[in-house]
């Protein structure tokens, strides 16, 4: 497999605890349908899709709880998480799109695919991103 990597580390366990908010919340727009959570998903995602994950509110809950409960950090390069945050703002940006054009169906088909990804991505620590870049720069080299 062949992710990107900018030889940067982060914290793997931030990562994963931030997927596990991004799945909370996506299980409860997935429930309720309150578009205002996507709204804010697609913020958090652009904060750290463009390195200002510093801004980031999952980012900052994601640090205390690993403060609290004394998490050790799991170094990791940051580019893989960093596209993964990409493809989540195009996730969340296509489920607003979505919900705006009352096209309810596609959002909640395209929360269900973010709530699976951020699921492998918080229990296994499996990157559906980094899979999907490898294929995609497989096919491109292809042809």
């Amino acid at each position: 497999m062949d992710c990107p990597v900018d030889f940067i580390k982060i914290n793997e366990n931030k990562a994963r605890l931030i997927a596990f908010f991004v799945l909370v919340l996506t299980l409860v727009y997935l429930k309720t349908g309150f578009w205002l959570i996507m709204a804010f998903l697609l913020v958090d995602f652009l904060l750290r899709a463009a390195n200002l994950g510093k801004y980031s509110l999952l980012g900052f809950i994601s640090d205390a709880v690993i403060k609290q409960l004394k998490i050790k950090p799991k170094p990791v390069d940051r580019a893989p998480k960093r596209f993964a945050a990409m493809v989540g703002v195009l996730f969340t940006a296509a489920i607003l799109g979505s919900f705006i054009f009352q096209l309810h169906t596609l959002a909640f088909s395209l929360a269900a695919v973010l709530f699976f990804f951020a699921f492998l991505e918080s229990i296994f620590a499996f990157c559906a991103g980094c899979h999907a870049y490898s294929a995609g720069k497989y096919v491109m080299f292809k042809f």
